[in-house]
């Protein structure tokens, strides 16, 4: 997940897409989530790495179906590329397993002029070259007006909304948005919310822009959090700790 919001690819005029393909299953990424991710959301990295071959198998599936988007419903594209950003974040850590944090890789790739890790394209999609950041900011960030990806994506990092262990699916994509959604407005190692003062996890800061398109970033938080924020309530944030999420 890096905060600085560099646009390169989207589904309209970009090649991370491909035609006449078929949603893919996303039975496997279930399967491994379910196995290896705790409730709170800290990963097994050393399950992960049991079941690599079964991980490799659903990664092959997704680099082989891009979405199609003249032809896939909205939500089996949006379900496709949030659960490819998860799927390849965990690969990314296990092929460099133990790490003590997802931003150490970036300098320790070595590779003259990568930008960080987010930019690092070690996976493909439709047969193109691509990146986490490319699929952040390019696509789900720009193609889809969906603020709630943000507390859908994991940055493997300890303060990133928990990795939910289960598959996103288009026929639950709108009540998993929600659950998430809900669960990290209101957790209290990551926000801080009472009705004068908010201590707010970074995300809100940096991707304010997506949270206040149809209001402020007060009026977002209301809809999910138990404890409603006044108008005028004091706004601040807290630092993000990016040790690894295990």
């Amino acid at each position: 997940m890096a905060f600085v919001p560099l646009l390169f690819f989207s589904c309209e005029n970009s090649s991370l897409g491909m035609v006449g393909t078929m949603p893919p299953s996303h039975q496997l990424w279930n399967e491994l989530v379910k196995a290896n991710v705790k409730a709170d959301g800290m990963v097994d990295y050393r399950g992960f790495i049991r079941e690599k071959p079964k991980l490799e198998t659903y990664l092959k599936l997704l680099s082989e179906n891009a979405p199609d988007r003249k032809t896939w419903p909205k939500n089996e594209q949006l379900a496709y590329w949030i659960n490819a950003y998860n799927a390849f974040t965990v690969k990314l850590i296990i092929d460099h397993y133990p790490v003590q944090s997802i931003r150490d890789l970036g300098p320790s790739l070595k590779i003259p002029g990568l930008k960080d890790v987010w930019h690092y394209e070690f996976f493909q999609i439709g047969g193109v070259d691509a990146s986490l950041d490319e699929i952040e900011h390019g696509i789900l960030r720009k193609e889809f007006d969906e603020p709630r990806i943000h507390f859908a994506i994991n940055c493997a990092s300890v303060s990133c909304p928990p990795l939910l262990n289960e598959a996103f699916t288009s026929e639950k994509l709108e009540s998993q948005l929600n659950k998430v959604a809900l669960a990290f407005v209101n957790d209290r190692l990551r926000n801080r919310i009472s009705a004068d003062r908010a201590e707010l996890s970074s995300i809100f800061s940096w991707f304010k822009e997506d949270f206040t398109k149809k209001g402020t970033l007060i009026d977002f938080l209301n809809r999910y959090s138990q404890v409603k924020l006044k108008p005028d309530a004091k706004i601040s944030f807290l630092d993000y700790n990016w040790a690894l999420n295990e």
